[in-house]
């Protein structure tokens, strides 16, 4: 299985929604934004949100070529800024693990 890094660096999604999800990102609070997300109550670690977060965009990836009714654009761009957040924490913390380690 791809680690969780690759599966995000090779998603391939519209130009637009992927540059509005990179400029979302840049303002990302893991607090506020993954709560609402993912529900209220203790948030999980990175890779479990980082795991949750893929399934959810995964669903709305095919909703969204689908063209099913139920999409939301607003949804998906929501779940879109959180994963690259998320991700961006994740990788900050694998490089304090190896620099404290070495």
């Amino acid at each position: 299985m791809q680690d969780l890094m690759t599966l995000i660096t090779t998603l391939r999604r519209p130009r637009l929604l992927a540059r509005a999800a990179k400029l979302g990102a840049q303002d990302y609070d893991r607090d506020r934004h993954l709560q609402r997300i993912l529900g209220y109550g203790s948030l999980p670690g990175t890779g479990a949100a980082l795991m949750r977060l893929m399934e959810m965009e995964r669903e709305f990836n095919s909703q969204r070529m689908e063209e099913d009714a139920a999409y939301s654009l607003v949804r998906h761009l929501d779940v879109l800024i959180a994963l690259l957040g998320e991700a961006q924490l994740f990788q900050a913390s694998r490089a304090s693990q190896y620099s404290v380690i070495s």
